[in-house]
């Protein structure tokens, strides 16, 4: 068993600290709710944490029983690291913290890695269930090469990865742009005049989007 941290306390926050509180171990797992993903390919999506630091990680959560490991398929002799059904409940708990996170981001941490596949789980983290539209349409959003939507339908929200035929809505932008207007470092309109913003669809459907975001 690897050596890990334990705060010696009978309380589930110390609980859950103890698993998934060290350095680095919630990147990994935001990285495998994106979807199962190799060793090389962790290695490629968070610079800097070293493969003998990521291995170590990747061992306490396999045994703490939140990822396993899985063969890629049609590939008999590779494998990839996948969450567990007890990894998937992390998802609500860290798109929560992600959205609370985006605050405090500014200009000194622009330098910093970012991924258009990180997208896919900012906006959920930003829909704000208290603003989804009574209007059913489907939002779709281009973040360099990564393609996902949002679908608001009877108030109910669901997300969908690829391209979506006919979007009441579709957004287009960089990754970097993508992360500025999340942590309001740049609104809406602002990259829209500049043009690192592109819409197609109605100024009704982008403003509730807009709204639903919490970016309004």
């Amino acid at each position: 068993m690897s050596v890990k941290r334990d705060y010696g306390q009978f309380c589930g926050l110390a609980g859950a600290l103890n698993v998934i509180g060290e350095r680095w171990t919630l990147l990994v797992v935001r990285e495998l709710l994106i979807g199962p993903t190799r060793f090389t390919e962790l290695i490629e999506n968070l610079p800097g944490i070293g493969p003998n630091l990521l291995t170590e990680r990747l061992r306490a959560l396999v045994e703490s029983g939140v990822v396993e490991q899985q063969q890629v398929p049609g590939d008999g002799r590779a494998r990839q690291y996948a969450l567990t059904p007890v990894g998937e409940q992390l998802g609500p708990p860290v798109l929560a913290l992600a959205g609370w996170g985006l605050r405090f981001l500014g200009e000194e941490d622009a330098a910093g890695a970012t991924r258009a596949k990180w997208g896919f789980l900012a906006v959920q983290a930003m829909v704000r269930e208290d603003r989804v539209p009574d209007e059913d349409e489907v939002y779709e959003f281009r973040v360099a090469e990564q393609v996902f939507s949002i679908a608001v339908a009877g108030g109910a929200v669901t997300f969908g990865r690829g391209p979506v035929p006919s979007p009441d809505l579709a957004v287009e932008c960089d990754p970097d742009t993508f992360v500025r207007i999340g942590a309001r470092m740049l609104t809406p309109l602002q990259a829209i005049a500049s043009g690192a913003v592109r819409i197609t669809g109605s100024d009704a459907a982008a403003e509730r989007c807009v709204r639903m975001l919490g970016l309004s």
